[in-house]
């Protein structure tokens, strides 16, 4: 069984910067991706980015914007999110599974962490 915390989220203005982290416990060993989803209100959850030990994935949307990194002695995942918009107001949830865009690829969810942006 694996979990998955994710921390970092909160209130932010247009332009502002957030770091999104995400512990991962458990049965780890053999991980082949962790990525990064959003679900705003209404909408469909979507891909934000991934990465596995030999490259990392973007949405278009945040391409330049956000980068994504993993530190392997923590077990942590990071989001790091630039140049924020209001349209990447969302919940944000880390996720480990076979990769891709498809949330249906990924096996394993944390609970979400809230990020508004909002002057």
């Amino acid at each position: 069984q694996v979990q998955l915390v994710e921390s970092g989220g909160g209130l932010v203005q247009p332009g502002g910067s957030l770091r999104l982290s995400c512990a991962a416990s458990g049965s780890i060993l053999g991980i082949n991706y962790m990525g990064w989803f959003r679900q705003a209100p209404g909408k469909e959850r979507e891909f934000v980015a991934a990465m596995n030990w030999a490259a990392t994935y973007y949405a278009d949307s945040v391409k330049g914007r956000f980068t994504i990194s993993r530190d392997n002695a923590k077990n942590t995942v990071y989001l790091q999110m630039n140049s924020l918009k209001p349209e990447d107001t969302a919940v944000y949830y880390c996720a480990i599974g076979r990769g891709g865009s498809d949330p249906r690829n990924y096996d394993y969810w944390g609970l979400g962490t809230q990020v508004t942006v909002s002057s």
